[in-house]
């Protein structure tokens, strides 16, 4: 299956799957009719990954709402999570109000552990329900997580339109089995909308407006090294950085890195940099991505939808490292689909150890000219317009949903 490859070919230019349904249940108030703010709950939470996309929708939502955009409508957002992510930081961070709920995950584990997660499922759907009560959403929007199932369930089961974002060429656990019950998939892949059926709406992933202004960077020494890890760092990716800094510990004058650990190793990655002498910022997380990536002349980086998305959307060029347990294998087929792009170079975790790692940073890094060349592959597959595709499927819902109460 062709992964971020694909949805280019196939559009062509063209209108988007499910470009019938963007305008599904827009009605017109009556006349002397009070007009309320459309009521949006966002459901995202854990990761990056599922917070960053629907975080970039919201962003859409309340831009169109501020600018009285032709058409557009006043847009209440409430965004639900579990408080223990990065959602407590990152959402009150761009301004949206985050209310949190009982939630816990019960793919991958066993025994006890799932036993005591599957005893929070009540009180999850109990919570969940009070905040749709108090909240009363015409929309309820998600992406996949803990919380998603609970959240889209209770809404099918008040007849409240839902909408659910899948950024993945393959569908995670979540996100297949509840496919019975949304009214829309917003899909970043072709094939991934045919999963789909009628309710599938290809949009592409959205990500941060910010990406898309990342400036071209002349690539001269010093050079400098972006790693990324994901949201939560990579114990995989930080130990093999770690184990390959004595091999580049001769072009200290040519060489920088900017290095995203996770919390647990970052003293550990931090340590390293020092006693090798190396000019390194090591973080735990970054919150300004976009500026590292105008700094980076090369990143390396996981191959999730998000990050490959942004990628894409800023012209970077990346040496992709997927995640091996990723569901059905995502995280590779995204970075193949980069690579065959001429985007990308991609290293299997199987395949990873300092020695090919140093190796094909520094091919990379010594041919300017094939950096520029996967810079432009990259914005190639980019698709800047895929908040404002998924915010108009939202805004139709919406509108349909008041129409329909508003009837009643």
């Amino acid at each position: 299956m062709e992964a971020l490859g694909a949805q280019i070919e196939a559009t062509g230019g063209n209108a988007p799957v499910g470009a019938d349904k963007l305008d599904a249940g827009r009605g017109g108030m009556r006349p002397g009719e009070e007009v309320r703010p459309l009521r949006v709950l966002m459901v995202a939470g854990g990761t990056g990954g599922h917070i960053f996309p629907a975080l970039a929708v919201a962003e859409e939502l309340r831009e169109r709402s501020k600018h009285h955009q032709p058409g557009a409508r006043a847009c209440e957002i409430l965004f639900l999570g579990t408080g223990r992510g990065l959602e407590a930081r990152l959402i009150p961070a761009a301004g949206f109000p985050l209310r949190t709920v009982a939630a816990a995950g019960l793919k991958g584990i066993g025994g006890w552990r799932k036993l005591r997660n599957l005893l929070v499922l009540p009180r999850s759907a109990l919570e969940t329900a009070l905040v749709l009560r108090d909240f009363r959403p015409d929309v309820v929007v998600a992406i996949g997580g803990y919380l998603a199932g609970p959240a889209m369930l209770e809404a099918a089961l008040k007849d409240i339109p839902t909408l659910l974002i899948e950024p993945n060429a393959v569908p995670g656990f979540t996100n297949r089995i509840l496919t019975p019950v949304v009214r829309l998939a917003a899909v970043a892949f072709e094939e991934t909308a045919s999963l789909y059926g009628a309710k599938g709406c290809l949009t592409g992933h959205a990500v941060r407006k910010a990406f898309s202004f990342v400036p071209r960077k002349e690539h001269v020494p010093p050079f400098t090294v972006l790693v990324l890890g994901g949201s939560q760092g990579s114990a995989a990716i930080n130990e093999c950085v770690v184990k390959s800094l004595p091999l580049v510990a001769n072009d200290v004058e040519r060489v920088r890195f900017i290095h995203q650990t996770g919390d647990r190793d970052y003293n550990a990655v931090r340590q390293a940099y020092q006693e090798r002498g190396l000019t390194a910022e090591v973080h735990a997380f970054i919150e300004n991505v976009p500026e590292a990536f105008a700094r980076a002349d090369l990143i390396v980086s996981r191959a999730g939808a998000t990050a490959v998305a942004e990628l894409a959307a800023a012209g970077k060029a990346a040496l992709l490292i997927p995640f091996p347990g990723a569901t059905d294998q995502h995280q590779l087929e995204n970075a193949r689909a980069m690579e065959r792009a001429g985007a990308a170079g991609v290293i299997e975790q199987k395949d990873l150890n300092p020695e090919r790692l140093v190796k094909d940073v520094c091919e990379l890094l010594t041919d300017p000219a094939r950096l520029l060349e996967m810079e432009s592959n990259a914005r190639k597959l980019a698709r800047p317009d895929a908040a404002s595709r998924i915010a108009d499927l939202i805004e139709g819902l919406a509108v349909g949903r008041q129409s329909e109460t508003t009837d009643h």
